[in-house]
């Protein structure tokens, strides 16, 4: 994929992979800047439900503008490949920072206030995450918290969700069938694991 061009995106490198796709660093050809880009595997392009998911991930992220979330900058379609255009992030994941040891109580507080900033307009919004999560948490250089991938997140106003074990976010059927994890089991909420539906407070346990 290095080197590849997608629309006027030119692929640089891997950022990384995940259940809605890889996420690589490209160069916007037309805008000469740098953005990250979430490309839906070739694999699951027919899948009706994949698509719509992706789908999905764009609109909700279209609504969201806020200094602590990843912009979102268009979704495209080059020779049949559905990709998202985003902000690139630059620094580390919590996930990451959490690796190198404990983090000083100051340190902390920082973070989570700018995390709760962030979810606290996503809720305004009818918007839960869903997979929050210290991988899906930027940190950059000057220390701002960035929340990553709202590619799980549910519109509060959708249909409520029947506490089935086909409706289980980890669980569902035709998630497995498509290889995809719909929530992170250590850090999902109890009512996620049953199935039920997620709201506001879900994203706080996480």
């Amino acid at each position: 994929m290095i080197g590849k061009i997608f629309g006027h995106y030119e692929i640089q490198s891997l950022l990384g992979t995940g259940g809605m796709g890889e996420v690589f660093q490209a160069r916007d050809t037309k805008l000469g800047r740098t953005v990250a880009i979430k490309v839906l595997p070739e694999a699951f392009a027919e899948n009706g439900e994949r698509i719509a998911r992706f789908e999905r991930e764009a609109k909700l992220l279209a609504s969201l503008n806020h200094p602590n979330i990843a912009a979102l900058y268009g979704m495209e379609i080059s020779d049949g490949r559905h990709f998202l255009v985003m902000e690139l992030v630059e620094g580390e994941t919590l996930a990451d920072r959490l690796r190198r040891g404990a983090i000083p109580v100051d340190e902390s507080l920082h973070i989570a206030r700018q995390i709760a900033e962030a979810l606290e307009a996503a809720h305004e919004r009818g918007i839960v995450h869903r997979d929050l999560k210290p991988a899906n948490i930027k940190i950059t250089p000057d220390d701002k918290v960035k929340v990553l991938d709202f590619g799980l997140a549910k519109a509060m106003q959708d249909a409520p969700e029947t506490a089935t074990l086909s409706n289980s976010p980890t669980l569902s059927l035709a998630a497995t069938q498509a290889g995809v994890i719909l929530g992170t089991a250590a850090y999902m909420s109890p009512e996620q694991a049953k199935g039920m539906q997620a709201d506001p407070r879900s994203d706080i346990f996480s």
